[in-house]
C-alpha cells in the first residue's frame, strides 16, 4: 500500500479544495504595484520616475505610457551590462546571485539574464502550484512515490565575478528543496556533467536502478534521451524499463509536433502536462486535463502585458515598434495572437520575451504559445506563424501516416523568384515533390494571406527531407545540446545558407 503516496496525494487534494479562485486582473495590479515599489530607488526606477507612476490614478496605464519596450539587446546595452559588471541597484535592488545563460533558440552567443533570489523563490512557488494542480489529473497514490527525471542543462554552475551562471533549468535544479532530492533523477552527480552526450550515456547506464514515474524537459531532448535508454538496454519501448512512467511535463515549446514520435517510444499513452518556464521566469502551467492550455501565473512576481501580433508592429529582428499599442489582462480577447511582455522580480521591464501567445479562456487566464516573433514568415506577405506551420505539418503527418517532429524553413530566391524552402525531419519514402505539393495546398486552404501571396510574389514551395537527428546535431554546432536549446523554425537568409552547408556536409559523409 502506498502510504506515503496516499499522504502526499491527500495533502494535494486538500490544498486544492481549500484554495480560492484567483482574481487574475486584481492580482496583476498588485504585482505591478509591488514591482514598482520595490524598484523605486533603483537607477531604472529613478530614470522612469516610478514614483509618479505609483501616484497615478491608473497605475497600469501610467506604466505603459512612461516606460518603453525593451528587447534583450536594448535592455542589456542600456542597463544589464552594468548589472553584469557588478553595479548595484541598476534595474533591481542590490545585485543578483545568478545569471541565466540563454540564446532562446540555438545561437552561439549566450544572453545573460539576471536571476534574483526573489525569482528563485517565485519559480519555487510556481513549481508548488503545478504540483498542487496534479490533484485535477486523477493520478493514483502510487504515482507520488515514484521518481522524477528532470532533463535540463547542467547544474554545474560557473562562478564569474561574484555570481553563478548557467541555464535556468540548471539554476532551478541546483536550488531544489532538500526534501525533493530523493525523488529527483538523474541526481546531482550526473546532472553536473557538462557534456550532454556523456550525461545521457550515464542516464542510460543507471536507468535500471530508478523507478521513474514522471519526466520533465523539452520534448526534442527528452525523446533523444529515451531513445538512448531504449537502445542501450535493447528494449521495445521505455515502459519495459520504467513501467510506472505515467506523466510527462513538457515545457517551453508546443508538444504537438512531437506527439506522434514521442508516443512511438511508449507502450501506452501517458499524461502530458504543459508548462512554460523561460529563462526570465516561470510563466504558466497546465492546471487541468480538459485542455492543453496553460494558466498564467498572475500572482507571483511577473506582470504581463500584451501587444496584438500584427506585421506593422514587428521589426525585422522580432522587436516591437515603440508606438505599438499594449493592453492589460483586462482587455485581451480569445483567439488573437499577442506578443507577450513581462516585468519581473529580476528587474526586467516591459520586456519582449520573444514568444507569441493566444488566450483560450480569459476568466481562467489560460493561454497557448503560438510561436516566436522572430519565427514569423512574412517576406512576401504570407504571414505564416509557427502555429500555422505546426498545424499544417500535423495534417501532413495524418495524410501520409508519417512523423515530422522537426522542421525549419526560410524564404529564398531562385532565379529572382521567391520560394518557401522547408527542411522536414522525417523518415519516409514520400517524395520531396509530393510533400511540397501537399504542404502548399494545405496552407493555401487554411491561410488566406498565404493563398494571396501564392497568387502573387510567392512562386512556390520546396521541401527537402533530412534525418531527424540532424536538427540536434545542428543545435550542437550552434551552441550546445540539451537544456533550454530550441530549434529555430524560421531562419534568416544568412543562417539558412549555413544550415544548407551543414546539411550537405553531413549527408555526404
Amino acid at each position: 500500500m502506498a502510504i506515503i503516496g496516499n499522504l502526499i496525494k491527500g495533502a494535494i487534494d486538500l490544498k486544492g479544495v481549500l484554495s480560492s479562485e484567483t482574481n487574475h486582473i486584481e492580482e496583476q495590479k498588485k504585482v505591478l504595484e509591488g514591482l514598482l515599489k520595490k524598484a523605486l530607488d533603483t537607477h531604472f526606477g529613478k530614470k522612469y520616475n516610478f514614483n509618479s507612476v505609483l501616484e497615478a490614478e491608473d497605475i497600469q496605464n501610467a506604466y505603459a505610457n512612461n516606460i518603453p519596450y525593451f528587447d534583450y539587446h536594448q535592455l542589456h546595452e542600456k542597463w544589464w551590462s552594468r548589472v553584469i559588471n557588478g553595479e548595484k541597484n541598476v534595474t533591481w535592488p542590490e545585485t543578483p546571485d545568478y545569471f541565466a545563460l540563454s540564446s532562446g533558440t540555438t545561437g552561439k552567443k549566450s544572453k545573460r539574464i539576471p536571476v534574483t533570489n526573489e525569482m528563485i523563490e517565485a519559480i519555487r512557488k510556481a513549481g508548488i502550484k503545478q504540483v498542487e494542480a496534479l490533484s485535477n489529473f486523477d493520478l493514483p497514490a502510487e504515482f507520488f512515490e515514484k521518481e522524477i527525471m528532470m532533463l535540463g542543462s547542467s547544474t554545474n554552475l560557473r562562478e564569474k565575478d561574484g555570481h553563478l551562471e548557467g541555464e535556468i533549468s540548471g539554476i532551478s535544479a541546483s536550488n531544489i528543496p532538500f526534501w525533493f532530492e530523493g525523488y529527483y533523477k538523474p541526481g546531482k552527480e550526473i546532472s553536473e556533467i557538462e557534456d550532454w552526450d556523456k550525461r545521457v550515456q550515464r542516464i542510460a547506464e543507471k536507468a535500471k536502478e530508478w523507478d521513474i514515474g514522471a519526466l520533465s524537459g523539452i520534448p526534442s531532448w527528452i525523446e533523444l534521451m529515451l531513445q538512448k535508454v531504449i537502445e542501450h538496454h535493447n528494449l521495445n519501448n521505455i515502459h519495459d524499463i520504467w513501467p510506472n512512467l505515467q506523466v510527462y511535463t513538457s515545457g517551453g515549446v508546443a508538444f504537438a509536433p512531437y506527439e506522434k514520435s514521442f508516443n512511438s517510444l511508449l507502450d501506452h499513452p501517458i499524461t502530458v502536462i504543459d508548462t512554460y518556464l523561460a529563462s526570465e521566469g516561470f510563466i504558466a502551467y497546465q492546471e487541468r486535463p480538459e485542455t492543453d492550455a496553460m494558466k498564467l501565473i498572475t500572482d507571483n512576481g511577473i506582470y504581463f502585458e500584451f501587444v496584438p501580433f500584427k506585421p506593422e508592429y514587428i521589426n525585422q529582428d522580432g522587436s516591437l515598434q515603440q508606438d505599438a499599442p499594449s493592453i492589460t489582462l483586462a482587455e485581451v480577447e480569445v483567439g488573437q495572437d499577442y506578443v507577450l511582455l513581462i516585468s519581473t522580480v529580476s528587474g526586467t521591464w516591459r520586456y519582449i520575451i520573444g514568444d507569441t501567445i493566444e488566450f483560450t479562456d480569459i476568466e481562467r487566464a489560460e493561454i497557448r504559445i503560438t510561436g516566436r516573433t522572430k519565427f514569423f514568415l512574412n517576406v512576401v506577405g504570407s504571414q505564416l506563424s509557427v502555429q500555422k506551420m505546426n498545424t499544417a505539418l500535423r495534417e501532413i503527418e495524418a495524410k501520409f501516416n508519417i512523423k515530422v517532429p522537426e522542421f525549419t524553413l526560410s524564404a529564398v530566391q531562385i532565379n529572382e523568384e521567391f520560394y518557401h524552402h522547408w527542411y522536414l525531419g522525417t523518415e519516409t519514402d514520400i517524395t520531396n515533390e509530393e510533400l511540397a505539393k501537399a504542404l502548399d495546398e494545405i496552407l493555401k486552404e487554411a491561410n488566406k494571406n498565404y493563398r494571396v501571396a501564392r497568387s502573387k510574389a510567392l512562386k512556390g514551395v520546396k521541401v527537402t527531407k533530412v534525418p531527424i537527428d540532424l536538427f540536434s546535431e545542428w543545435s550542437g554546432t550552434q551552441k550546445k545540446k540539451g537544456g533550454q536549446v530550441k530549434m529555430e523554425r524560421v531562419m534568416s537568409e544568412e543562417k539558412f545558407s549555413e544550415w544548407k552547408t551543414f546539411v550537405s556536409k553531413l549527408i555526404l559523409k
